[in-house]
């Protein structure tokens, strides 16, 4: 599914109707160059999801655990991790697979880890289509042939 972005209400809108079809287990990999707008997205995603608290990308604590929407959200930026034993260290087992929601920004770094089966959203910029565009694409990895939500 691409979704087109023309200002930061439609990538938050476009994370909000994400949250709101999201399913216990499911598993969310976030790419983008920075500036993309993942932070916005993952906002959006955690009011799809009722969650009230102010969400912020968690770069230097990793995971951030929100309990107080309809599942559990579970926000990790895996941005400046070193090596895979941080995330063993973190237990990112008991997250990602859990029956919360699990978005991992930058996790095409963390990528021999992720599970079989997850959602990938790419979000891109165009210049030429202007300076707030934002190109989101949403794709299933590992997940039988017409899942897709």
């Amino acid at each position: 599914m691409v979704i087109d972005s023309f200002t930061e209400k439609d990538t938050f809108e476009a994370g909000k109707k994400i949250g709101e079809r999201a399913q216990p287990g499911d598993v969310y990999v976030l790419t983008g160059d920075l500036g993309a707008g993942k932070t916005m997205l993952s906002q959006g995603v955690a009011a799809g999801l009722g969650i009230q608290d102010c969400v912020s990308s968690p770069t230097f604590t990793i995971v951030q655990i929100y309990e107080d929407g309809r599942l559990p959200f579970y926000h990790f930026d895996v941005y400046r991790i070193g090596d895979i034993e941080e995330m063993e260290e973190i237990g990112y087992q008991e997250y990602f697979y859990s029956d919360g929601v699990t978005l991992i920004e930058w996790g095409e770094l963390v990528e021999e880890i992720l599970p079989e089966a997850y959602y990938k959203i790419t979000i891109e910029k165009n210049p030429e289509r202007g300076f707030e565009y934002r190109r989101i694409l949403l794709e299933g990895s590992g997940l039988p042939t017409g899942e897709g939500r």
